[in-house]
């Protein structure tokens, strides 16, 4: 039983692991096309719709619909 807990423990460091190689393989490539300003512009254009663009499904999918 000892080594199953032992397994279990395992799973959340893989998992930060595997997170940050994941985010530091997206996000590595993007900083350093920052160096040119219109595509750092670009890029903040877009994290900026892509973040709009969430919280507005997130909105309509979480509001109740009224009963008419």
């Amino acid at each position: 039983m000892g080594e199953f807990f032992a397994n279990v423990t395992r799973y959340p460091r893989y998992l930060i692991a595997f997170g940050l190689g994941v985010a530091s393989s997206v996000f590595e490539p993007l900083l350093a096309r920052t160096r040119n300003p219109v595509t750092a512009v670009a890029l903040i254009g877009a994290l900026i719709s892509g973040l709009l663009t969430l919280t507005l499904v997130l909105r309509a999918m979480v509001t109740p619909v009224p009963l008419a």
